[in-house]
């Protein structure tokens, strides 16, 4: 298997470098700022994905919010999806809150509109998401992010929290696979 991530590593396009994710993500901050600022959201970071994107957001929002976690795979390490697992549940109360759900990438929408159908049957007061990509396909998307740092064509992608069968999450650009 390391072989197989070495290759795809070597062979990968930069799309974006860390000094333009920030700067996206520093821009999309103030855009939930200016939303959000005086409704106390309870920001759920949409695990595994999410998990950098979130650690970075949460740095340039200067208010008031709470933190937890929320896990719903449709890959589960593979390249392709399949149907929502459900892997973790917040143990925060959404009843009633301002919930800011975030991800790493919106591809197909299905793992979204999932995440917002949840916290709707939960009883959020109102609920906003925030990806880092949002990726440009062909067909129309059941549901789309109120906030997006970046956006890229169709491309199989990885860094930045997006990743290959598990592995190169931790690569600190966004690059798109051959």
């Amino acid at each position: 298997m390391l072989d197989e991530i070495k290759k795809i590593q070597a062979s990968a396009r930069l799309l974006y470098n860390e000094k333009e994710i920030e700067s996206a993500i520093k821009k999309m901050a103030n855009k939930i700022s200016l939303s959000l600022a005086d409704r106390d959201p309870l920001v759920l970071c949409v695990m595994n994905g999410g998990l950098i994107t979130t650690g970075r957001l949460l740095s340039y929002l200067k208010f008031p919010l709470t933190l937890d976690a929320i896990n719903a795979s449709r890959y589960r390490n593979q390249t392709s999806g399949g149907e929502i697992k459900w892997l973790s549940k917040p143990v925060s109360s959404l009843e009633g809150r301002t919930i800011l759900l975030v991800d790493d990438i919106l591809d197909e929408g299905f793992t979204l509109e999932a995440l917002y159908d949840y916290c709707q049957k939960q009883g959020a007061g109102s609920i906003y998401s925030a990806v880092l990509i949002n990726k440009k396909l062909q067909q129309k998307k059941p549901i789309m992010a109120d906030f997006i740092a970046l956006e890229t064509e169709d491309y199989y992608l990885f860094g930045y929290g997006m990743d290959y069968k598990g592995y190169l999450r931790n690569a600190t650009g966004i690059y798109a696979c051959e």
